[in-house]
């Protein structure tokens, strides 16, 4: 009984942390793209999809203007 009432000061004195535990073996920037939609044939619309085609030429208009 005696640990539970120092566990429960102990929480009172630090507070309770829900943070990200784990292991912290996590790399950050590996280089992986997560979506498909900033992959390089999908901005430049290589992979075939018309409407990937045609926002790679809207985003090649908005990049020309201005110049």
């Amino acid at each position: 009984m005696q640990t539970m009432e120092d566990d429960f000061l102990n929480i009172l004195e630090n507070g309770i942390s829900f943070g990200k535990g784990g292991s912290g073996k996590k790399k950050d920037g590996d280089g992986k793209v997560k979506t498909k939609a900033k992959k390089k044939a999908y901005i430049t619309g290589a992979h075939g999809s018309g409407s990937a085609r045609q926002k790679a030429k809207y985003r090649e208009q908005r990049a020309n203007r201005h110049k």
